[in-house]
């Protein structure tokens, strides 16, 4: 980890996780070692010492335990079980060795709102109303023939279930095959705190919590008014007991060990973040806010963006973690488009360039960087261009309820779906140029991007202009520079639609970050009296800035950090 640089005026306190640089590992998508398409443990230890050149030192691995794979792992049949896929517990204890070797943490994902339907507790739960695991899920009796309440699934269709064995419906937030845990329950509570120490005890670090804000139901599960169909999140995160079972994780749990958590937030405004990674109240460090990465979604639909409207809810989010909260910095995970495609340029002549503005920005917020695999290179969206080219049981479901529902054009949908579906980010690594990107030498279990000839880990290893080595530029200026990580920001031109320019500053120690968003030259003015002392570092541009200096000459796409 990095040694605590950073001086005593600090505000909160000083953590490795906060000085820390995340990267999430998508085990299925990572790399394949025995040639059966899907990607393994074995294939992250393989690649351990790319990631340790890269500069990251905490690996977040996505679901690895044993499931029936409904949805990609986060259907959970055994928590104690590598799935076998990946292999079993004697690579995850040796991955985890490996690791430790060199000095990089692990968190994995704590998928506990809902299990698999294959889950013995859920096994037992749907065996009869009198079964002692019956009241570890949500049963309820329909309601004039129909379902209990209103409540909309997110991967398509009604939330609950007819379960023909009872005769009564299940709550399913999520597909038909993850039934939801009843967290009011205290034996389901101290199990999954079992299951936490299980893992903690095997040496991972932490845990990224999945949809953490919804194991708290609202009381009497009344349907839904309609403002709130559309997005249910927001009340299905706001059940009563939400802070009271995290204290509790927390006080049982969390407390006993020197952990990370950081919870996926989706349905909690950056108002109510504060209340979960208040250090005071003992819940998480830090929540995945989605305000950002959905700036530009109506649910699978894309809308439109401004620069400004994204600057706002950088300055949002940072004000409401006040000075003790903490947030995590990400532009793409497993369930978002690619980073370049969505906010940059994807094109060939602005990939490389617009990828290295946006790495700059999401490096240089105050909050950990969560990089996603792939984005280190520059990875693209995928050019879908049918149904069929999709594996992503979200969009299987949409598609029913939209498209073959005769509500929308399949073309309608499909234009929309290509730049938003969950399945951009999922395809594989590209390691190299030869067949799959060197991902698999099997059938890969999803199409790798036609675009890995061009883009690849080995053809940027050993090329300094590339995106791969301005990352570990980011990532080593950041661990040298306590005010990039602790310094308080500031947004010093919010309405200026081409350029993003903000101050990190701490104590005596001030930096201007500046990124052009645009592909065009630009002539751009400090604003507030500032003037540059020295560049500390640039995205390539080539354009040098005399110190002293009150005007910049912006490259396309420039993203430049300079010493104040």
């Amino acid at each position: 980890m990095p040694k605590n640089t950073a001086a005593q005026s600090v505000p909160g306190e000083n953590k490795w996780w906060k000085e820390a640089v995340v990267y999430q590992v998508y085990p299925r998508s990572f790399n394949d070692t025995n040639g059966d398409g899907i990607g393994d443990l074995n294939g992250i230890t393989e690649k351990l010492d790319y990631l340790k050149t890269l500069g990251v030192n905490v690996i977040w691995l996505s679901p690895h335990f044993d499931s029936p794979n409904a949805d990609n792992g986060y259907d959970i049949r055994d928590y104690r079980k590598v799935m076998k896929e990946f292999g079993t517990m004697a690579d995850f204890d040796r991955m985890m060795a490996e690791m430790k070797k060199r000095h990089m943490r692990l968190i994995i994902d704590l998928v506990v709102n809902h299990t698999s339907d294959e889950n013995q507790w859920f096994v037992e739960s749907r065996k009869s109303k009198d079964n002692p695991y019956r009241d570890f899920y949500i049963w309820r009796n329909g309601h004039n023939g129909k379902a209990p309440n209103n409540y909309p699934s997110f991967f398509g269709g009604s939330a609950w279930k007819l379960d023909p064995q009872t005769g009564q419906y299940y709550l399913h937030y999520f597909a038909s095959k993850q039934p939801d845990l009843n967290w009011d329950n205290p034996k389901v509570r101290t199990d999954v705190y079992d299951i936490m120490r299980f893992w903690l005890d095997k040496g991972v670090s932490g845990f990224r919590m999945d949809v953490i804000p919804f194991i708290s139901k609202q009381p009497g599960l009344p349907d839904l008014p309609p403002a709130a169909l559309s997005h249910p999140e927001f009340v299905f995160a706001n059940g009563p007991y939400v802070h009271q079972y995290l204290q509790e994780m927390n006080r049982e749990v969390l407390s006993h060990y020197d952990t990370m958590t950081v919870g996926e937030a989706f349905g909690v405004t950056p108002e109510q973040a504060k209340t979960f990674t208040d250090p005071q109240r003992h819940e998480l460090n830090m929540l995945f806010n989605f305000d950002l990465v959905r700036l530009d979604r109506d649910g699978w639909r894309k809308t439109d963006w401004t620069l400004p409207q994204l600057k706002a809810i950088y300055t949002k989010i940072d004000n409401a973690a006040g000075d003790d909260g903490w947030n995590t910095s990400f532009l793409s995970n497993h369930d978002n488009p690619r980073a370049v495609s969505h906010f940059g340029d994807d094109s060939p002549l602005w990939r490389e360039a617009s990828a290295k503005a946006l790495a700059t920005m999401m490096m240089t917020q105050r909050a950990t960087p969560f990089i996603y695999q792939g984005d280190e290179l520059g990875m693209t969206n995928y050019p879908f261009r049918r149904i069929e080219d999709y594996e992503d049981v979200e969009v299987r479901g949409q598609w029913k309820d939209f498209v073959i529902s005769g509500k929308v054009s399949a073309q309608e949908y499909l234009q929309n779906v290509r730049q938003t579906s969950r399945d951009n980010a999922r395809t594989p690594m590209q390691w190299n140029s030869q067949a799959n990107g060197g991902f698999t030498t099997g059938k890969p279990w999803l199409a790798v991007n036609p675009d890995y000839v061009q883009i690849n880990a080995s053809s940027q290893e050993h090329n300094p202009d590339s995106v791969y080595n301005y990352y570990r530029h980011l990532i080593t200026l950041r661990s040298q520079t306590p005010a990039l990580i602790y310094g308080k920001f500031k947004d010093i031109d919010p309405a200026n639609d081409n350029v993003f320019a903000y101050t990190r500053t701490l104590d005596d120690q001030r930096y201007l970050v500046i990124i052009n968003f645009t592909k065009q030259q630009l002539k751009y003015s400090l604003p507030e009296g500032i003037k540059i002392n020295r560049l500390a570092l640039d995205s390539g541009s080539g354009h040098t800035t005399k110190e002293g200096a009150t005007q910049l000459d912006l490259q396309p796409w420039q993203a430049s950090i300079y010493r104040l």
